[in-house]
């Protein structure tokens, strides 16, 4: 391969796609309109066979749009619509990454700055000890090193979440009044939540394994402490109005509360739309009224076409609607292997070779050839109600999938669709 066509290569990302997200043809951009058609049938299918209630599906390559489409029914008459609005829990987990890394290219924060430089509460963490199945009593031990801006962003912090983790971890989180609480609280605002959850032992010493978590509600404080604002307003001027995002929130406005889809729930008669209390009360929590609690976790709800923004900036090299939210160099530090010894040591987020973790993204590298049919680079993550996205740079290729159900038992769903999606690329 010439230099020529190297430094073609290099540079296509960030310079022909610097443009705002435009519908076009598939065959403008060397997507096949006859495969594109399997992506219809096969969500089609899956809703006939009763995997999914239907949703909203967008796929865009070159910063063309070539697939944005509702299936189904959000309810027993009503189609879902491309502007629905769901719930996209740690989708969110994206955007506060964005916040983090604005911050530190600013020169606020390094990435291996002790967070108790930024939250005080964090100076003395304890990890751990002992546990007494019999009464729920435990005892910790100091920890011996702090928590670092990184770990939080690699989830290797040692903080996790009580309410996946059955056992000791969930019972220690619950003696904290720390269950159920990664979305929403009824009284708690973002300051109260994060110093709460500072007086939770962590289960390992920092930087010691991967264990999935709260750390990224905790960036969302750092965001608040250093740039005194809320998180909230944070992301609005920083993030969404820069890149026109206008259906992204943590708390709805009245006026777009009947865009909100609700919740299904796979049963054995199949699925059925979840009551109200299926998530301990808070299940319409984007319509609650705003305590000032941000979750930087998994707080926000946002439509398909909002998220393809976002994403689609982060594909431009950071640049979008002509404004420029993160460098390409950042970019790159946050989509690179942040755990290559852990995985190693099977400590990381996958014995898998090439499947890693950078700065809050699952990311597959040159090793993962063959496991997926995603490019090497390529990042992604997804949402506890069933909400999935990626980003393919070598291929120019980005993907937003809204659905909400819960549990999901047709995981093999989203693989498949990907395999169509990428069976339609003739280049």
């Amino acid at each position: 391969m010439n230099l020529k066509k190297v430094l073609i290569l290099v540079i296509l990302p960030f310079t022909l796609i610097g443009q705002q997200l435009q519908e076009a043809s598939p065959g403008s951009v060397a997507i096949s309109p006859e495969r594109l058609k399997r992506v219809d049938d096969l969500l089609a299918s899956s809703v006939e066979k009763g995997w999914l209630p239907g949703g909203v599906f967008l796929v865009a390559r070159k910063g063309k749009i070539i697939f944005h489409k509702s299936v189904g029914n959000r309810d027993a008459q009503t189609p879902y619509q491309k502007d629905d609005i769901f719930r996209i829990a740690s989708m969110t987990k994206a955007i506060t990454v964005t916040a983090i890394m604005q911050l530190f290219e600013q020169g606020k924060l390094g990435l291996d700055d002790p967070i108790h430089w930024y939250l005080p509460a964090y100076k003395e963490m304890t990890i751990l000890d002992s546990f007494d199945t019999s009464d729920s009593s435990f005892t910790t031990k100091p920890a011996t090193k702090p928590i670092t801006i990184r770990h939080l962003l690699t989830h290797t912090s040692g903080i996790t979440y009580g309410d996946f983790n059955p056992g000791k971890i969930m019972a220690v989180y619950g003696s904290h009044d720390m269950l159920g609480v990664g979305l929403f609280h009824p009284t708690w605002d973002n300051e109260e939540f994060i110093n709460r959850l500072a007086k939770v032992p962590l289960v390992f010493d920092p930087g010691e394994k991967f264990l999935y978590g709260l750390s990224m509600d905790v960036l969302g404080r750092i965001v608040e402490t250093i740039s005194d604002a809320s998180l909230s307003d944070y992301f609005r001027q920083n993030i969404f109005e820069k890149i026109g995002m206008e259906d992204t929130y943590f708390y709805l406005p009245k006026q777009k509360h009947d865009r909100l889809v609700p919740l299904f729930s796979a049963t054995k008669e199949g699925l059925v739309i979840a009551e109200d209390d299926a998530l301990s009360g808070v299940l319409n929590y984007p319509k609650a009224k705003d305590k000032g609690l941000y979750a930087g976790g998994g707080g926000l709800s946002s439509t398909a076409l909002d998220y393809a923004k976002f994403i689609q900036t982060l594909l431009n090299g950071g640049k979008y609607h002509g404004n420029q939210i993160l460098s390409p160099q950042t970019i790159d530090v946050i989509r690179a292997d942040q755990l290559i010894a852990l995985n190693r040591e099977g400590k990381g987020i996958s014995q898998t070779p090439g499947i890693s973790f950078g700065l809050g993204f699952l990311v597959f590298t040159e090793d993962a050839t063959g496991v997926t049919v995603k490019s090497p680079g390529t990042y992604e993550w997804g949402g506890y109600f069933n909400t999935k996205y990626f980003i393919d740079p070598e291929q120019e290729l980005i993907f937003v999938g809204m659905t909400q159900v819960l549990p999901f038992a047709h995981e093999h769903f989203w693989e498949k669709l990907y395999t169509v999606i990428y069976g339609t690329l003739e280049d």
